[in-house]
């Protein structure tokens, strides 16, 4: 019997292949919204949710309040901790950009020997886990002496300061920022930079002129790209200072902090800590969705 009703599921898959495409975007977007729209969902209930009323919360808040957002910004270092991650995520995003042009033009745009190995080889760091990188890393950034015969060599210590979590994350960051420039240059076509030599200028200023404003899309979705996953970095942000906000220790070491107290205002704090990713979210959101549509190959 079982074997007859499963031949006659698969008969009708065939016949109505409409209504089993529907059905399988209905249960993925009810996975999709149980998996990561109930979690937001909870936080910001959490938010707005007095501390008195915590207990026996259902899923729909009895009371709502603001005062969590106001004692968070107001009576914590939440704001300076914020700048502190603004700062980061900002010299993070600029840096990548500008390497990132660079070589990602170099590799869309010229022919030379091993271009498609030394892409994939950037590719393969980004896959690498952070923690490979702690131990040397914090060594290096915390002062190392190093005797060349009679002279003796010394890193500077970064530790409790903006480069220790701006180098690392920008090291991770620039690859996946690499690819997508490669891409988005690569589709640019040759005769327009061609054009812009033949009148005089230099390689230099065809990008400049040309290139840069065409690849405009692509440049703002790697932007928020590396903007996004700088601002939510944890791992080096957390071990890279030792929290105190005058150290700038970036905001996601003082939202963890926040586990030791109420958990309405460590959801207060994260969700005013979203502000910022919705807001350049919503801003590039045309350029971020021309810049990455353009990464999908189309074959010809």
């Amino acid at each position: 019997m079982s074997e007859n009703v499963l031949q006659r599921g698969v008969r009708n898959a065939i016949a109505y292949p409409r209504v089993v495409y529907r059905l399988l975007f209905f249960v993925l977007v009810v996975s999709l919204l149980v998996t990561f729209g109930f979690p937001l969902y909870w936080l910001l209930v959490l938010a707005v949710t007095p501390p008195s009323a915590v207990h026996g919360l259902g899923l729909v808040p009895e009371s709502v309040s603001v005062s969590n957002f106001a004692v968070v910004a107001l009576y914590s270092p939440f704001l300076r901790h914020l700048f502190n991650g603004l700062l980061v995520a900002t010299l993070s995003t600029v840096v990548v950009l500008v390497v990132g042009s660079l070589a990602g033009y170099a590799f869309g745009r010229l022919e030379f020997p091993g271009r498609r190995p030394l892409l994939l080889g950037f590719l393969v760091v980004a896959y690498f886990p952070p923690a490979s990188f702690l131990a040397p890393l914090f060594h290096l950034f915390t002062g190392v002496e190093v005797a060349v015969g009679p002279v003796t060599l010394s890193s500077p210590t970064l530790y409790n300061t903006p480069g220790a979590v701006v180098l690392p994350t920008t090291m991770l960051t620039l690859p996946l920022a690499i690819y997508v420039l490669t891409t988005f240059y690569a589709q640019i076509p040759d005769e327009l930079e061609a054009a812009a030599r033949v009148e005089g200028t230099t390689r230099l200023g065809a990008f400049r002129r040309v290139v840069l404003p065409l690849a405009r899309p692509g440049i703002a979705a790697a932007g928020v790209l590396t903007f996004v996953q700088v601002y939510n970095e944890f791992f080096f942000s957390y071990l890279m200072t030792d929290g105190d906000p005058r150290h700038w220790a970036p905001l996601a070491p003082f939202v963890y902090g926040l586990r030791y107290s109420e958990a309405v205002f460590g959801a207060a704090a994260a969700v005013l800590g979203l502000a910022p990713i919705v807001v350049v979210v919503l801003v590039a959101n045309d350029y971020l969705v021309e810049g990455l549509a353009a990464t999908v190959p189309v074959g010809k």
